[in-house]
């Protein structure tokens, strides 16, 4: 097992002191998890604050193992500064991918929508009103909450596909993204990359399998998973960002291709 590298070291220590405070005070996930532009609490810094926050034990145990597994092998070879320009840079492409699709199922969810000729003010809070109950998202809270607005805009008679597309609207704004997901992927990726046939397992697939075929396989599942709506890691309590794990994955691939194709992967930077 290969000693923690320093960069790694620190970028786990960061993580759990996040995981401890956000914990301790809860109402810091309004101001560092990732909003949908849509949500009043959405800020620019929440694009690079994101990937330190994490909504349980299971999430950020998985993301700070997969970190250390990973990328103190990456960092021993390659310098701490090349090391963290990369691990930031993929938990970025995960956020721009992950905001790229809530935006297109956004304006899709709204399609049936358009004829109700709401004005932005009002749109803005129905998709703003609060029907959790906690747990999850309910169609009848949310039904309570948007009724007097609606009425209050003239619009009477709420057809159902005009409902579904409100409510799932509604979720995409107030749904936040957290956690070092797609940074990890992006590690993933550059281990395969670096060492092709290193061996992998994980708890539920106990037969080492190369790099080269064991991380297009995840990446591949959690895909699958992803267009299903559920994910294969990394969901944590705040909903399944898989399309921001393969964001990470994506520009992990591109960095490398870019760097193996001039060479560069063979220096270090400090």
């Amino acid at each position: 097992m290969m000693n923690m590298t320093p960069v790694v070291k620190q970028l786990l220590i960061i993580n759990i002191i996040f995981f401890i405070g956000s914990q301790l005070v809860p109402v810091s996930y309004e101001y560092l998890a990732m909003f949908f532009p849509e949500n009043p609490n959405f800020q620019i810094w929440q694009p690079i604050t994101h990937m330190f926050m994490h909504g349980g034990i299971l999430h950020i145990a998985f993301n700070m193992f997969a970190l250390y597994s990973f990328g103190s092998a990456l960092e021993h070879f390659w310098g701490g500064k090349k090391f963290l320009f990369f691990y930031i840079s993929c938990g970025l492409g995960a956020a721009l991918l992950q905001i790229g699709v809530n935006y297109l199922q956004f304006q899709q969810a709204l399609e049936p929508v358009r004829g109700l000729g709401l004005s932005d003010a009002t749109l803005h809070q129905i998709l703003n009103v609060d029907f959790s109950d906690g747990v999850s998202f309910r169609s009848d809270l949310f039904f309570e909450q948007i009724k007097p607005i609606l009425e209050k805009a003239g619009v009477t008679n709420l057809g159902e596909d005009a409902f579904k597309g409100l409510f799932n609207a509604a979720a995409i704004t107030q749904i936040p993204m957290v956690g070092a997901s797609g940074a990890v992927y992006g590690l993933l990726v550059a281990f395969a990359f670096m060492f092709p046939n290193a061996e992998l397992a994980l708890m539920f697939i106990p037969i080492p399998i190369k790099a080269k075929y064991f991380v297009p396989g995840i990446l591949a599942l959690d895909l699958f998973l992803g267009f299903k709506g559920d994910s294969l890691f990394g969901s944590g309590g705040t909903g399944v960002a898989h399309f921001a794990h393969i964001g990470g994955a994506i520009v992990g691939y591109f960095m490398m291709w870019y760097w193996k194709k001039n060479q560069f992967n063979n220096n270090r930077w400090n």
